[in-house]
C-alpha cells in the first residue's frame, strides 16, 4: 500500500510539473508581446535583444496618438522642447516625431466594446429562451431543428463573406454597429442554444412543477426558478460569446472601414511614418487583451464549473 501511495504521489508531482511547463511555453508569446510593448523604440529591432533595459511607455503613447516626423532642420528648439507636454517630449526623444492629434484607438476600442457587449447580451437572451423551449416543450422535429441550428457553426465564415457583403451593401448595413451585432449574434446564438440546453436539461422539472402548483405562471417559473439555477451556464456561455465577438477579424475587416471598425481590423495596419511600429502594435495588443482577461478572471468560478458541469454523475 505504501508503494502504491508513493507511486501516486510521484505521478501527481510529475503531472503538476508537466502542466507548469506547458503553461510556461504557452505564456511565452504573451510575455514577448508585453516585453516588446515596454521596450524603447531603438531597442525593439535590436539583435540579439537585450534582456535588461530601461522600460518605456513610449509605445503606449504612440498607439494613442497620430504623429509626423519633424522635417530636417526643423527640430524643436530648447524652449519649444521645454514647453512640450511630457508625452510629446517622450515621443520626440524616442522617434523624432511630433504628436499631431489623438489617435483612433479609443474610438475603435469603444466600437469593440459596444459590439461585443451588445452581441453577448442578445445572444444570451435569445439562446436562453430557445434552449428553455427545446428543453421543456415537445417541439415537432426537435432533432432536425437542433441539427439545423448546430449546422450554422459548421459553415466557415469565409464562404459567406461575399454574399453577406453584397447583402449588407444593398440594405445599407456596411460599416455600422447594428450590422456587426446582427451578424455576430446570428453566428453565436447556435452555440449558446446548444450549451445552455445542456445546463437546463440538468435542472429537475420537479422544481418548476412545484412552483406552478404554488401559483407561479410559466414565465415566473422560468424567471425565478430556472434562471437562478442556470447562472453558471449563462456566465460560462457569456464568456465564450464575448471572446468570439471581441476577437472576430474577417467580417470586421470586410464590412467596416471607419464608423464601426473594431480593434482587430484596425490594429494590424498601424503603419507609421517610420515604418511599421512594432512597439505600438504590441502595446495595442496588450490593451486589447485586457477586457477578455478581466471578464474571464471575474467569472472564472462559473467558467470552471460550467466546463465541468454534468461531467460527474451520481
Amino acid at each position: 500500500m505504501a508503494e502504491i501511495r508513493q507511486d501516486k504521489g510521484v505521478r501527481h508531482y510529475v503531472i503538476i510539473a508537466v502542466l507548469i511547463l506547458i503553461t510556461i511555453i504557452m505564456m511565452i508569446p504573451l510575455f514577448y508581446i508585453v516585453n516588446t510593448s515596454f521596450r524603447p523604440w531603438a531597442q525593439i529591432k535590436e539583435y540579439p535583444p537585450k534582456l535588461i533595459y530601461k522600460p518605456s511607455i513610449g509605445s503606449y503613447i504612440r498607439i494613442f496618438t497620430a504623429r509626423t516626423v519633424y522635417a530636417p532642420g526643423k527640430a524643436p528648439t530648447e524652449e519649444e522642447l521645454a514647453d512640450m507636454k511630457w508625452y510629446e517630449r517622450l515621443v520626440y526623444e524616442d522617434t523624432n516625431e511630433e504628436v499631431v492629434r489623438r489617435g483612433d484607438l479609443p474610438k475603435r476600442y469603444l466600437n469593440s466594446l459596444i459590439i461585443s457587449i451588445t452581441t453577448t447580451l442578445l445572444t444570451i437572451i435569445l439562446g436562453t429562451l430557445a434552449a428553455y423551449g427545446f428543453s421543456r416543450f415537445k417541439v415537432k422535429g426537435e432533432g432536425n431543428w437542433l441539427f439545423f441550428i448546430l449546422s450554422t457553426r459548421m459553415l466557415p465564415p469565409v464562404i459567406v463573406v461575399i454574399p453577406i457583403f453584397l447583402m449588407y451593401r444593398t440594405v445599407g448595413l456596411n460599416d455600422s454597429h447594428i450590422g456587426l451585432i446582427l451578424l455576430y449574434t446570428a453566428f453565436n446564438v447556435s452555440f449558446a442554444v446548444w450549451v445552455l440546453k445542456g445546463f437546463i436539461d440538468e435542472i429537475p422539472r420537479e422544481y418548476e412543477e412545484a412552483a406552478m402548483v404554488d401559483g407561479y405562471t410559466r414565465w415566473e417559473t422560468f424567471r425565478k426558478v430556472v434562471l437562478p439555477q442556470s447562472v453558471t451556464g449563462i456566465a460560462a456561455t457569456a464568456v465564450f460569446v464575448f471572446i468570439f465577438s471581441w476577437n472576430e477579424y474577417a467580417f470586421a475587416f470586410l464590412l467596416t472601414r471607419n464608423t464601426a471598425q473594431t480593434v482587430p481590423a484596425w490594429l494590424p495596419y498601424q503603419m507609421g511614418v517610420l515604418g511599421y511600429d512594432w512597439g505600438a502594435a504590441a502595446a495595442g495588443s496588450v490593451l486589447f487583451l485586457l477586457p477578455a482577461m478581466i471578464l474571464t478572471i471575474l467569472l472564472r468560478k462559473h467558467l470552471v464549473r460550467g466546463i465541468s458541469f454534468g461531467a460527474v454523475r451520481k
